[in-house]
């Protein structure tokens, strides 16, 4: 590729045509020279501004990138990038083929080479990448290669039990990996936490009831309780068995669950719950099961969509297919069928390895992309920006879906995270859109004008009462259901949050609502309420504080809030403090575990990205600390326009569930060197 004077040389050609006073022969002359020699008639001074336009590393930055995204972009106009989690995704989808009885050995031995290379030195699988060793990753992930014909002697399978074995087997696990193994007859269904199918008939103003549960936990747990109430075993040969995980054969004790210690605590008054609950399920009348078995198959039925999801999610759809086999709905049923083909849809395959992502993003990578692009100087009447619009335009959610139980007058709108998910959009997906797109031109503009507002309309009636905005629900408060036995993730509820909470913010300053609206100072009032003691926020669906910083200072900004203000000012400067000798940030998923590695983990693309975007926000433009992050990025990034990152800085739940977004590392860096020239950032050397 040409560079440089010779590059702009080419360029102006054409605007370079012979003086009117020049002779025939001259011009014969001129003809047949280089290009580059027609315009060195061009005064130096205009040269100087050419050449520095050239060579700025910014703008070169920023058009790397910028043609990244052009070649990225899909035929439909959409951006999509894959969903990395952990590999009890694709170890459950072994599992799930197996129980079927289903098996496409060759797309086993893909799934099975992909876990095998994710396995650790150590013999583990882990939550990130570089984590420590999960046990009930790796039990997952053991139990899959078993299924899928490695024998117990192999080397990774020796290596992965020495460990298992080492942090107490199978009885350590956690719910959901003992209920994968109790499909299978490899661990009792006596140890599960009870689930019974008859929640299905608490009204919705019971205070325990489907709908104070997560949108997540609600379409994964309604056709979970179906299976568990059926407590199905599918017999395995004894080579596909995995007893030899039990640090010793289990006794009844070892069903139980442990107390904490004190007499009375809501742990332990759930314990006492769950013992009673089993009581129950044990007996031969349970005169509303078959009623409320009938009411969750029904809500399973009409939750699926067109496109055969259910909720989005990979545990949804998965054991949304197990409950339909346990209710005799055969594989080549039309419902069960459009189920699995949608998990298809879910595959990451090469020639040699599969695997299953938790979920797909195409909604929210293509907002993110679509507002990277306007940053970075794209004009808003480009082609390939007016074709991202539309489709995301024609991607708005017009049905009532399960927030309508809290919010019965709320108008549909908003938007989803995937290509279909009707029943359940959500704030942050569909904030990020409204923004991407609220400049940009279409043919119909009533029609976007029109969605925007029921978008925003939507948005603002999903505040919950605290002044925070949840993800998919309002008011989903009820902390008390982290505490049962079942919770283990503790993520049964979706309560609102500071990052989502500053995104909204972001919203309504965008489209207008000042900082004394009352939504506005409610939840202000809450952001001030949530802040950490050393001035940061923490991040719930990004890692960690600084995520939740960084959307918490855009959106008091967009809001007009006094950015000068204490408690601003503390938040700023607790980023600058938590930045790398080498110019950039970084946070590991450790701190959700640890407090005190806030703020700390090596450098990568995204996390400089969303430090730089929220001291931009706070008026630190000018600062060496934004001018060494900008540097950081510069200086990191690839020549195709893209940065390299390992680390997983999205969160599904924290603690137990992390996400690497691969658009991330690239579509963030963009919008903060994008934004960082508009703002009038050029040095970055002092």
């Amino acid at each position: 590729m040409k560079t440089g004077k010779h590059q702009i040389s080419l360029a102006l050609t054409s605007f370079n045509t012979p003086s009117q006073t020049t002779t025939k022969q001259s011009q014969e002359q001129q003809a047949d020279r280089p290009a580059a020699t027609k315009v060195h008639r061009l005064p130096p001074s205009v040269w100087k501004k050419l050449e520095d336009v050239a060579q700025n590393p910014l703008d070169k930055a920023i058009e790397n990138t910028r043609n990244f995204f052009f070649r990225e972009q899909l035929p439909d106009g959409y951006w999509w990038a894959e969903l990395e989690s952990n590999c009890t995704i694709t170890a459950e989808y072994v599992m799930l083929f197996h129980f079927l009885g289903m098996v496409d050995q060759e797309k086993e031995r893909k799934m099975a080479n992909y876990l095998l290379r994710q396995q650790t030195k150590e013999g583990s699988w882990t939550i990130w990448y570089g984590g420590p060793g999960d046990l009930s990753t790796t039990i997952e992930a053991y139990f899959a290669l078993k299924l899928a014909g490695y024998p117990a002697d192999h080397i990774a399978m020796r290596k992965a039990r020495e460990f298992i074995l080492a942090h107490g087997g199978i009885l350590k696990a956690r719910v959901f990996t003992k209920i994968f193994l109790a499909l299978f007859g490899e661990f009792s269904w006596l140890g599960v936490p009870s689930m019974p199918i008859e929640l299905m008939l608490l009204p919705d103003w019971a205070y325990f009831n489907l709908y104070e549960l997560s949108s997540w936990s609600r379409a994964t747990i309604i056709p979970l309780s179906v299976v568990m109430s059926t407590r199905p075993v599918r017999k395995l040969p004894p080579r596909s068995r995995v007893q030899e995980l039990y640090v010793r054969p289990p006794r009844p004790t070892d069903y139980t669950f442990t107390k904490e210690d004190g007499i009375i605590t809501w742990k332990n008054f759930f314990i006492g719950v769950d013992h009673l609950l089993k009581i129950y399920e044990s007996s031969p009348i349970r005169p509303f099961k078959n009623k409320a078995t009938d009411i969750a198959e029904q809500w399973i039925l009409d939750h699926q969509e067109a496109t055969g999801d259910w909720g989005g999610i990979q545990p949804a759809m998965l054991n949304a297919i197990l409950a339909l086999h346990c209710l005799g709905y055969s594989n080549d049923h039309p419902v069960v069928a459009k189920g699995l083909e949608a998990l298809a849809n879910f595959c990451v395959e090469d020639d040699d390895s599969l695997s299953l992502q938790s979920c797909i993003s195409p909604v929210w990578d293509t907002a993110l992309v679509l507002l990277a692009m306007q940053e970075a100087g794209v004009p808003k009447d480009h082609p390939a920006l007016i074709k991202a619009t539309q489709w995301l335009l024609d991607r708005e959610v017009r049905i009532r879906g399960d927030w309508k139980v809290k919010s019965p007058d709320l108008e549909p709108g908003g938007w989803a995270f995937e290509f279909q998910n009707d029943w359940y959009p959500d704030v942050d997906d569909s904030t990020a859109v409204m923004i991407a797109i609220k400049n940009m031109p279409v043919k119909n503009g009533k029609a976007k004008q029109d969605a925007v507002r029921r978008g925003v309309e939507w948005c603002l009636g999903m505040q919950s009462a605290n002044g925070g905005w949840g993800a998919f629900d309002k008011d989903n408060t009820k902390y008390l259901l982290n505490k049962i036995p079942f919770a283990d993730l503790e993520a049964l509820i979706d309560p609102p949050t500071a990052d989502l909470t500053g995104r909204m913010l972001e919203l309504m300053g965008n489209f207008g609502y000042s900082k004394e609206h009352p939504q506005a100072q409610s939840a202000i009032a809450f952001l001030k309420q949530e802040q950490e003691p050393e001035g940061p926020w923490f991040g719930r669906w990004g890692v960690n504080y600084i995520y939740g910083t960084w959307y918490v200072l855009i959106g008091l900004e967009a809001i007009g809030e006094d950015m000068g203000q204490t408690y601003i000012k503390k938040a700023t400067n607790w980023l600058k403090s938590q930045q790398n000798m080498d110019g950039g940030w970084g946070e590991s998923c450790d701190s959700y575990y640890d407090r005190s590695l806030m703020g700390c983990g090596p450098s990568t693309a995204s996390q400089t990205a969303w430090a730089v975007m929220a001291l931009m926000a706070a008026g630190e433009t000018s600062s060496k600390a934004v001018k060494r992050g900008i540097q950081y990025l510069l200086s990191t990034q690839n020549p195709d326009g893209t940065w390299d990152e390992d680390a997983f800085t999205g969160t599904g739940f924290p603690k137990f569930f992390m996400i690497k977004y691969h658009v991330y590392r690239n579509c963030f860096p963009l919008i903060a060197l994008g934004r960082f020239r508009r703002l009038g950032g050029v040095n970055t050397q002092q």
